[in-house]
């Protein structure tokens, strides 16, 4: 067996393999435990050294090999845990990650043996085997040797087994070993000792082992303790003759008892002998120690040979234990004989036990169970929970310990297997209705919780045990999934269900010969099935065994008279497939299933009344049926002689007559009631009828009603929809309890009179399952409405009444009547719930405004004062709490409270005196009932759990003061365990985080007495912090809690992630922040020593560093060094030389190409040249111009720029710097790979694509003669792979391979088949798509190429053709370049292209008069900065940057290009016109020579670059140079006059959002006063004033900013020459390009003089008044304690203040000011403010400092002004934060973008100095980008388009323009400005400017050309 080979691996591995063990313990009821163990051991290698063994918490005294003495090693790895400073609690992070460390640490065991030179392992001879059988055999002659069972069954060397004596002892253990002793707090606590699962790995804690579930041998036990645990008395007589004691100690120990003997050396001991012969681990053994009494189950008179069964129990406990265990004896007889078979052991002991942590512990033999699982004989709910508990451990000896899993993903099968088999029992005992009711509500509790939420129950991949989370939904879905296999299986061809499996199974288990063959996996389970029924399992096992989620279906039916047949349509859905649908990670994980298959039996219930099944057969999501009718009936005919029939035996058995009504059981289940046959009674309970428009539609109906899924074979949501009368129809005809359950949940839905007729009927015939008249009386609560006249609650009262006195007055009207209930008598159990369901209804009874009638209360209050349980046989414990527990139901109203209505700040609801009379009465019951159970105790302190779950509900809907002092007594050791954890729930609902409280807390986690107490306060000190944060208790700030906007574009799950991550985020920010829980001092000083603790408690130590994680941050700690030793070498490494050509070796830079978009940049030398920093850029060691950089990383957004030998003058041919991608190494341009990848990612993406995206495998796919039909086969991830590689010339063949792919599936598959159809509309939507792309990529390619002919190609050359401009060169050297002949003036303007006071910049060396400007002249370019442009590339939007460095060559970002284009365009439009003058005849000339200059330089450059195809190619993109940005203007225009060049710290501080200033001019104010007039959209002229030519070198002061705008519009005087326009906006900021018209819009370009930005509103300016924020303030001031004196005006004479109005003039108070609100009165938000701030002035005016008025004005002022900072923050609207969120995902999917999604880790990418170079605080990337948009920290669309340029420029800065990332830079540039200006033509008036519209022309009295 494959299992069995791994087992020897293990073993060899591990160098030995464990045969048996002997344990001897003495055990001192102290805490105290010491002893030895033998462990034999089979050596599997000679070459074994070292033993190494589990143990923990033991302290090792000697140890010994064959009786030789030898060296050990005891590391207890989490006994020695340290961390580097234990004092700080931010080090919880090393504390985690060393903890994680030891427990790996001990996985390969603790305790290290030598083994001693005087032992040798030495092979074993034939005989030396059959003496170690028999040595190492246990006792018993009739067992099986176990020379077959332990050893290893395989063909490899044996060894003589060794034996290793180990000598160890223990004290005040915390895992592994409990000890209850008697204390201060417990003085009558009975003292014993038991194992317990305290932690996954507790087996190690009190035994030196090999602590592994698969390591498994014979045991032998041997127990030393003490006679008695009494003290005895000295003066007793002598040994021989001493009594027995009255509670002598008892040992229960897995495996069979063999004898107790006294001890040989002290009388007052004994010792007690156990043995496991069959091989079991250790983690299945258990002992317990202590004065137990014996309860034998007695046997079975039947049978003859019977296992025995024995309980134990602590005294006191005796007369509930043989209660409890009363059907044990049934449930080992049907295990036996009907599923399981033989008992595998030799008994079954049960052993009850105090301070459990777990419910039990089950191990070999025995299982021990808490003592809350014991119930007396007056219990009565109790007593089906402890049956099938008992009965599960039972089950478990069967499954779990006999029968094991084979890995830790089968942990499932053998779970689920005993659980079926437990509620098979309960089925027995407690009757199939019982049965189907709990299958059918586990059923919906799993649809509940598998919402895509959990994963499957069976991951093969899973290498742990599942957590306890998981474990509870795997327990909870296993067994319904075993139950649909049984009923599949049963209607098989063979019939044979799990009954006839699981027997086979559990022989083949026990008659294995090793304990391998005692493992059962999944996939051997199914094969069993499938070689015994006969059915195909894969299906089924894909979806409901390796699959999460449900199906739901929904189901219509019609019926189809011509056919005689119904018509039954399914559509099934998949939710779980839903929420992973868009997240491949999740689904790869969680794997949901989207779509179930399977058959479905439905039954129809035809006219004559049979039921007749059908079955349908689900293969697809939606289908309709044709089911064939049988009867002959057409309808359901009401005068029938069967109906008549009918009708005549229900009026007999009205009449008495039981054989009638006998008759009628088995017909209809309502009929022979009174108040359905005498009208009288039908008027007294208010019966309502069918109306006659009922009847007739009843009659017309061909069948009753139609069951779906009538046999529970799916877990799935069906909704059904037909008729009310068919619902009630199968509530009163069908016996199915499902059925009625259904037809109950679905009639509440729909409330009426008669439906509340059906259900009181239905809860008062007893021949219904006591659960269904209790679910009809719970569903009688829809109908008590007011619609209804509160009919439902009428019958709750009339069907109550029948347990309390009648009224005096027959017609006494229930709504006014006392309840007094009879006395209790519960000897009918079924009327016992009934009632108890009653009591939750009617307290559930609400008006529309969510409190309870007062009737209800009264009614509740009198059921707890004249409840009278004296007579009754049963105790009234548990109704006493359920009738507390709807009391507290309904005194809180179930209306959602307001905002704060939790928190004790906050006022609390008002109750009118009915409501304070009926709190009071209620308050003093159940505090009677607390009192009444502290002097006569209920079973387990019932009451005072349930009263104090009274008194927290009330405290937390602020009925009453919470007062702690109810519960902190009740906390304390001493009391019973459910109590104090109730009272620590309580605390934790309120400010448990205090100092103190919170010290207190710690305290009892680290030393309570009870593990489940430490257990249960660690767990809720991390869940109560979030639910304290949703009552308000902790409240994040404002800006933080609000909610997030969502935008529906096709990614909301994403969305919704995102969000919740960020709601998290947020809660854990705002609870480090608060004072009293982040900087709690307790918790700050005593958490860690706390978690560091070596006797710390398993969960309570992860607890704590969860607690850690919530409230303090980490610190981080530092990567650990790696040294990585290299041998000496003779080379001596140097940098190599880059050289000029692409580099092969790395990675494609282009990273604009999507198939490239993800690969890393690595670098090529591993010493990045030196950097320096100048104040306008970065520059190279030797001042050279940086070169192309070479390291990139994914995670940053910038790359660090590597050093290349260039000169200054000339620049390296562009051909020599580009590295060919591979995708593009096959002769496809860029314009088809786009094409490609693109169409690519659309079919990857298509629903339809599924079966295409991988190649077909035979076996998989289940066709195995694919290739011999396909010889050319082809899938979408061949396509993708070839495409990466370069192996497609053109798009062409791309086509073709696609058309290949779906010719193979056509060809292999047969018409209408699912992969021929799938492939159909694969092809139908890749022909629509492609022909779209086609015709876009070739418009684009014409475009392009139009583009490159319409202007001259320059040559690339160090020579920089100049534009002859009227300024002086800068003060900066350039490089020397000679200067071609001028050539005539464009209408170009050199500058931002901003206009000044609203008109464009005049140019200068104008013959006309221009416009004045305003402020400062821009600064005209140098000569040498407007390079040529490349020599291929497309015209582009119109871009630029400024150089880093004035010494640093200028780079071309094609707005070269766009020059020569507008040039030619406007010379031709000039010539179009008129006749070119001698001006323009000088410019052609000169532009003739250019030309021709340029293209004498680009033959030469072509010459020198033999890869023309790939400079074209790459070409596609222009390069991305700096050059001063070129404005074209409307009409001729001449370059602008200087201006000053901004300096960094400008720069950087535009770059600030906060200080983005809009770059566009506002549109000017409506008086046409001197300023000028500002062109716009409308093209209204303009007349600037002239203005002077500029001087050569102007030098321009500093001047004041302009006047604020006011309503967007900036208004400057006309004669202030020294204006200085607003700061620069950073050189970096490109323009928002746009295709509008024949000019481009480059408005906003930035090296120029910006235009005036458009402001925020002044101070001044008024905010129109909100009235309903206004409320919300009022309303938040006004619900404040200290609000009461300001509520209205002063009264001088009540108010004690006669010269009040004397001295304050104009008076105000909150009364006044709601009252203006409601009159409107206020018109601005700052008359409001006044207003308030009136109230607080006034108020402190007259009152003196230090008084409680001042001190209460304070409180009111402080929250004032919190709340009115909200209201008046200024926030993006709706629907500009909507678009920009819409652009920020759309940017964040854009492969391009890679490298500016995460902010710049410095230390990862090697390059510490970005910081120095960029500022953190002016660091953007897009992530950043995004929170801040999410939270509002933006106000403008303005001030996010600033981070988005400073992000640019930061790219740009560091890496500089003509690297990888400043060409990807300038690409997004372009595409987010492409749509930000989209976005800018949408928004309101207010926020539009010129430069939405691209530049306005100016008029023609303007023109100066």
């Amino acid at each position: 067996m494959q299992k069995e080979s791994n087992t020897e691996k293990l073993h060899q591995l591990r160098g030995f393999a464990i045969s048996h063990q002997r344990v001897v313990l003495e055990i001192d009821f102290s805490g105290s435990i010491w002893g030895y163990t033998e462990i034999t051991l089979n050596p599997t290698s000679p070459r074994l050294r070292t033993i190494h063994l589990h143990s923990r918490q033991c302290t090792i005294h000697s140890v010994k090999v064959d009786s030789f003495p030898t060296e050990f090693v005891h590391h207890d790895a989490l006994s020695s845990l340290n961390i580097s400073n234990p004092s700080d609690v931010h080090n919880h992070p090393e504390l985690k990650r060393k903890l994680y460390s030891a427990l790996s640490e001990d996985d390969e065991g603790e305790l290290s043996i030598a083994i001693p030179p005087e032992v040798t392992i030495r092979p074993l001879t034939g005989g030396d085997q059959s003496d170690i059988a028999s040595a190492v055999g246990t006792p018993e002659p009739q067992t099986p040797g176990l020379e077959k069972s332990h050893a290893v069954a395989s063909t490899t060397p044996k060894y003589a087994p060794i034996t290793v004596h180990i000598a160890y002892s223990m004290r005040n253990t915390s895992d592994g070993i409990q000890f209850v002793l008697p204390s201060e707090a417990y003085p009558y606590r009975v003292p014993h000792v038991y194992t317990t699962p305290a932690a996954p790995d507790s087996a190690r804690c009190w035994v030196p082992c090999v602590d592994n579930l698969w390591e498994k041998c014979a045991w032998n036990f041997e127990f030393i303790v003490p006679r008695q645990l009494e003290q005895q008395d000295s003066s007793s007589c002598e040994e021989d003759e001493q009594p027995d004691p009255e509670y002598p100690t008892v040992v229960v120990c897995s495996g069979k008892f063999e004898e107790q003997v006294a001890h040989p050396h002290n009388s007052a001991k004994t010792i007690f002998l156990f043995s496991q012969e069959a091989a079991t681990s250790v983690q299945h053994i258990a002992f317990a120690a202590g004065p137990f009494r014996l309860h034998q189950v007695p046997t079975d008179e039947e049978t003859t040979v019977q296992t025995p069964i024995d309980a134990f129990c602590l005294p006191g406990h005796e007369s509930m234990l043989a209660h409890s265990v009363s059907a044990m004896r049934s449930a080992m007889n049907f295990y036996s004989s009907g599923y399981a078979g033989a008992y595998p052991f030799d008994s079954f002991k049960l052993v009850f036990v105090d301070e459990m942590p777990t419910q039990r512990f089950d191990s070999a033999s025995m299982s021990l169970v808490t003592t809350d699982l014991l119930v007396a004989e007056d219990a009565i709910d109790q007593v089906y929970e402890t049956r099938h508990s008992l009965g599960h451990a039972l089950a478990c000896q069967w499954v779990g310990i006999h029968l094991f899993q084979r890995l830790w993903a089968d942990t499932w099968l053998i779970n689920a297997l005993s659980l079926y088999m437990a509620a098979q029992f309960m089925r027995k005992i407690h009757g199939n209705n019982e049965y189907r009711y709990r299958l059918k509500k586990d059923m919906e509790r799993v649809l509940e919780m598998d919402n895509g939420t959990m994963p499957p129950i069976c991951q093969p991949s899973l290498v742990d045990p599942p957590d306890q989370f998981q474990l509870a939904f795997v327990n909870l879905k296993g067994p319904l999934v075993l139950h649909i296999l049984d009923r599949r299986l049963s209607k098989s061809g063979t019939s044979l269900s799990l009954t006839r499996i699981l027997p086979k199974l559990f022989l083949a288990a026990m008659a294995a010969p090793h304990f391998e063959g005692k493992s059962i996996s999944t996939h051997s389970f199914l094969r069993l099935c499938r070689k015994i029924s006969g059915v195909e399992l894969r299906s089924f096992a894909e979806q409901w065994i390796y699959g999460s989620g449900c199906p739901t279906f929904g189901f219509s039916a019609s019926f189809n008279r011509k056919k005689m047949a119904v018509e039954i349509s399914m559509r099934q859905d998949s939710p779980a497939y839903r929420v992973h649908e868009n997240n491949e990670v999740a689904k790869t994980l969680m794997k949901p299933v989207q779509f179930f298959e399977g058959q479905m039996t439905i039954r129809i219930h035809e006219a004559d009344g049979t039921p007749y099944e059908h079955v349908l057969d689900i293969k697809s999501p939606f289908k309709r049926y044709e089911v064939p009718f049988n009867t002959k009936y057409k309808r359901v005919r009401r005068n029938t002689k069967r109906y008549l029939a009918r009708q005549a035996a229900a009026q007999a058995a009205a009449e008495g007559d039981q054989e009638a009504a006998a008759a009628m059981d088995m017909i209809d289940m309502g009929f022979g009631l009174e108040i359905w046959e005498k009208e009288q009674e039908r008027e007294n309970w208010k019966v309502a009828d069918w109306t006659e428009e009922d009847e007739q539609a009843m009659s017309g109906q061909t069948y009753e009603w139609i069951r779906i899924d009538a046999d529970l074979e799916w877990i799935a949501n069906i909704a059904f929809d037909q008729k009310d009368y068919m619902w009630v129809s199968q509530l009163q005809r069908d016996r199915d309890v499902v059925a009625q359950y259904e037809a109950i949940s679905v009639l509440s839905k729909t409330p009426n009179a008669i439906i509340s007729s059906q259900f009181t009927k239905t809860v008062l015939v007893t021949n219904y399952f006591y659960r269904i008249r209790c679910e009809a009386a719970l569903a009688l609560v829809t109908c008590a409405i007011q619609r209804l006249d509160w009919l439902g609650l009428f019958h709750l009262f009339k069907l109550f009444l029948r347990y309390c006195y009648d009224p005096e007055d027959p017609n006494q009207d229930l709504f006014s009547h006392s309840y007094v209930p009879r006395p209790n008598d519960f000897s009918d159990f079924a009327e016992y719930f009934v009632r108890k369901a009653l009591v939750r209804a009617i307290a559930q009874v609400r008006f529309a405004n969510g409190k309870t009638p007062p009737v209800v209360r009264q009614f509740l209050i009198d059921q707890l004062r004249y409840n009278d349980n004296t007579s009754n046989p049963y105790s009234d414990a548990l109704y006493i709490c359920n009738v507390i527990s709807s009391l507290t139901c309904a005194l809180v109203s179930s209306v959602p409270p307001e905002r704060g209505e939790l928190t004790d700040s906050e006022t609390r609801p008002t109750l009118d005196p009915q409501d304070r009379d009926l709190l009071k009465q209620a308050l003093s019951e159940v505090d009677r009932y607390r009192s009444m159970d502290r002097l006569i105790p209920s079973f387990h302190n019932v009451v005072t759990v349930a009263t104090l779950e009274f008194y927290m509900t009330l405290s937390m809907a602020s009925l009453i003061p919470h007062e702690p002092r109810i519960f902190f007594p009740l906390t304390r050791e001493g009391n019973y365990t459910q109590v104090r954890m109730v009272a620590f729930d309580a605390l934790f609902l309120s400010k448990w985080y205090t100092p103190k409280m919170m010290q207190y807390f710690l305290a009892v986690m680290a030393n309570d007495s009870s593990r489940v107490i430490r257990r249960h306060i660690a767990r809720n000190a991390c869940q109560s912090l979030a639910l304290l944060v949703t009552m308000g208790e902790l409240k994040a700030s404002a800006k933080e809690a609000e909610s997030l906007l969502i935008e529906e574009d096709g990614n909301g799950q994403e969305k919704t992630k995102e969000n919740k991550k960020s709601d998290i985020d947020i809660l854990i920010k705002a609870l480090r922040k608060d004072r009293e829980v982040g900087k709690n001092e307790a918790i700050r000083e005593f958490l860690i020593p706390i978690a560091m603790a070596p006797h710390a408690d398993y969960e309570v130590r992860w607890c704590l560093l969860k607690l850690a994680d919530l409230l303090i941050r980490g610190a981080e700690e530092a990567p650990p060094k790696v040294t990585i030793h290299l041998p000496p070498t003779p080379v001596i490494e140097t940098a190599p030389n880059l050289p000029s050509k692409a580099v092969k070796a790395r990675p494609p830079q282009k990273v604009i190409i999507p198939a490239v978009q993800k690969s890393p940049l690595t670098p090529l030398s591993a010493v990045p040249p030196k950097l320096k920093l100048s104040a306008n850029g970065i520059h190279t060691e030797s001042g050279r111009t940086p070169a192309t950089p070479i390291a990139n990383n994914k995670k940053s957004g910038s790359l660090v720029a590597t050093n290349k030998k260039a000169t200054e003058k000339t620049r390296p041919p562009k051909s020599q710097q580009r590295h060919v991608p591979k995708a593009l190494s096959g002769g496809m341009d860029v314009y088809d790979l786009t094409a490609s990848q693109n169409m690519l990612k659309k079919l990857q993406q298509h629903k339809r694509s599924v079966i295409f995206l991988q190649p077909v495998d035979p076996v998989r796919d289940r066709a195995p003669n694919y290739f011999d039909i396909i010889t050319n086969p082809m899938d979408l991830s061949t396509m993708k792979a070839k495409l990466d590689q370069g192996k497609y010339r053109s798009r062409a063949d791309f086509e073709a391979d696609f058309r290949l792919m779906i010719k193979n599936a056509k060809t292999y598959n047969a018409p209408a088949t699912y992969a021929y159809n799938e492939a159909v509309a694969l092809e139908t939507y890749f022909d629509t798509q492609w022909s779209r792309m086609t015709k876009t990529v070739d418009e684009r390619r014409n475009k392009d190429a139009a583009a490159q002919q319409s202007r001259a190609e320059p040559p690339r050359a160090p020579v920089t053709p100049s534009i002859k401009l009227s300024r002086p060169t800068p003060e900066s050297p350039m490089p020397a370049t000679p200067t071609p002949a001028p050539r005539p003036m464009i209408k170009l303007r050199v500058g931002s292209g901003v206009t000044v006071n609203g008109a464009p910049s005049p140019a200068p060396g104008s013959a006309t008069p221009a416009s004045k400007p305003k402020g400062k002249k821009p600064k005209a370019p140098k000569l040498s900065e407007v390079p040529p442009p490349p020599p291929a590339a497309p015209a582009p939007e119109p871009e630029h940057e400024p150089s880093p460095s004035p010494a640093a060559d200028f780079l071309d970002d094609g707005s070269a290009d766009l020059l020569e284009e507008v040039i030619a365009i406007e010379r031709e439009r000039d010539q179009g016109k008129r006749g070119p003058g001698p001006k323009e005849k000088g410019k052609e000339k000169e532009r003739h020579h250019r030309d021709k200059e340029r293209e004498r330089e680009k033959e030469k450059v072509r010459e020198k670059s033999k890869d023309e195809p790939l400079e074209e190619l790459l070409e596609e993109k222009p390069p991305v140079r700096q050059i001063p940005k070129l404005i074209i203007g409307g009409k001729r225009k001449k370059p602008t006059a200087t201006e000053d060049k901004p300096d960094e710290d400008d720069i950087l501080a535009l770059a600030t959002p906060a200080k983005k200033e809009k770059v566009s001019p506002a549109p000017p104010p409506p008086d046409p006063g001197p300023s000028k007039p500002v062109p716009g959209p409308s093209n209204e002229k303009a007349t600037p004033k002239p203005t002077p030519k500029p001087t050569p070198k102007p030098t321009p002061k500093p001047t004041p900013a302009p006047t604020p705008a006011r309503n967007g519009v900036s208004h400057r005087k006309e004669k202030a020459p020294k204006a200085a326009p607003p700061a620069p906006i950073p050189p970096s900021e490109p323009p928002a390009p746009s295709a509008k018209g024949k000019e481009k819009d480059v408005s906003r370009s930035n090296t120029g003089t910006p235009a005036p930005a458009r402001t925020r509103p002044s101070p001044s300016q008024q905010t129109p008044i909100n009235e309903r924020k206004c409320r919300e303030i009022l309303k938040t001031l006004t619900r404040l304690p200290e609000a009461f004196i300001f509520l209205k005006p002063v009264d001088p004479i009540h108010d004690g203040c006669p010269t009040y109005y004397d001295e304050i003039k104009h008076p105000m108070d909150f009364g006044t000011m709601q009252a203006k609100l409601n009159e409107h009165k206020y018109t601005t938000m700052e008359e409001f403010q006044r207003d308030a701030e009136l109230v607080f002035s006034n108020c402190r005016t007259f009152n003196p400092p230090t008084t409680y008025p001042v001190t209460a004005v304070g409180v009111l002022e402080k929250v004032f002004r919190k709340e009115w900072a909200k209201v008046m923050e200024k926030k993006l609207v709706y629907n500009e934060k909507r678009s920009l969120i819409g652009i920020m995902n759309k940017l964040l999917n854009d492969p391009v973008t890679w490298v500016f999604r995460e902010p710049v880790d410095p230390i990862a990418l090697g390059i510490p100095m970005y910081h120095d170079i960029i500022p953190k605080k002016d660091a953007r990337d897009l992530s950043t980008i995004k929170h801040k948009l999410e939270a509002d920290k933006y106000d403008s669309v303005e001030a996010f388009e600033a981070d988005l340029d400073l992000m640019i420029d930061n790219a740009i800065k560091f890496n500089g323009a003509d690297s990888e990332v400043g060409k990807v830079a300038f690409v997004v540039r372009d595409k987010y400005r492409d749509m930000l200006s989209s976005l800018k033509t949408t928004v309101s008036t207010k926020r539009k400017g010129p430069s939405d519209k691209g530049t306005p022309q100016p008029s023609k009295k303007a023109r100066t050309g």
